[in-house]
């Protein structure tokens, strides 16, 4: 599938919502995928990528940013509190704001170098024991601990169970994010992207299906 037919059905999917034509982001989760198809992307006028992992970011981005003008980088994989410092500096949003130590680590950075990238918190909306994020019982706790450090929290960020039907995971983010007053909502993927938009996203995040296959080789 195109990158215009993506965005053709995003398009779709905000004026089936009642929703104001581009107001949803498009994320083209580009971890894992070859330069020239990154490049591609590139070409054809995306500039919202996400990527999973820090060292691969730092691999990849910093000489495309020298070649394309307004190219934004958001960190939508799991982050480890050693690594936040160089994320700080190479991600314009993390999406992946899971647990106290986190938070306060960027805090510290936000301090020291007088800047933070946007922040999601990632919310374990399946309450799965293997996968990171806030517990939803805990998330207003959170939420107000994150805005007492001062960090600048766009929204939250939730990543559905494979086999539960995905509608009901973006419904109880949009309700966690209404009640703490926060209008940035990272949901959906290439599977069910347009499900997320009609339950209010604001950023959607789709991979395999503007790349192609990914290749681990």
């Amino acid at each position: 599938m195109s990158l215009e037919e993506i965005k053709s059905r995003i398009a779709k999917a905000e004026t089936q919502a009642g929703r104001a034509p581009g107001s949803v982001t498009l994320i083209a989760v580009s971890k894992v995928q070859p330069l020239e198809r990154v490049e591609a992307v590139l070409d054809q006028g995306q500039r919202v990528f996400g990527e999973n992992r820090v060292q691969e970011a730092a691999g990849k981005w910093p000489a495309f940013k020298d070649r394309y003008d307004g190219v934004e980088l958001h960190l939508i994989g799991p982050l480890q509190t050693n690594k936040a410092r160089q994320a700080m500096g190479l991600f314009d949003a993390i999406h992946s704001v899971d647990r106290p130590k986190l938070a306060t680590a960027l805090a510290r950075l936000a301090q020291e170098e007088g800047h933070c990238p946007d922040l999601f918190i990632q919310v374990n909306t399946g309450e799965e024991p293997q996968k990171a994020g806030i517990l939803p019982a805990d998330a207003d706790a959170f939420v107000a601990e994150c805005r007492g450090l001062e960090l600048p929290l766009r929204g939250l960020m939730c990543i559905p169970p494979v086999e539960e039907e995905p509608s009901l995971h973006f419904a109880l983010l949009a309700k966690i994010a209404a009640r703490n007053g926060l209008t940035g909502l990272s949901m959906g993927m290439s599977s069910d992207f347009e499900t997320a938009i009609a339950l209010g996203a604001t950023h959607v995040r789709v991979g395999s299906a503007i790349f192609g296959d990914r290749s681990y080789g």
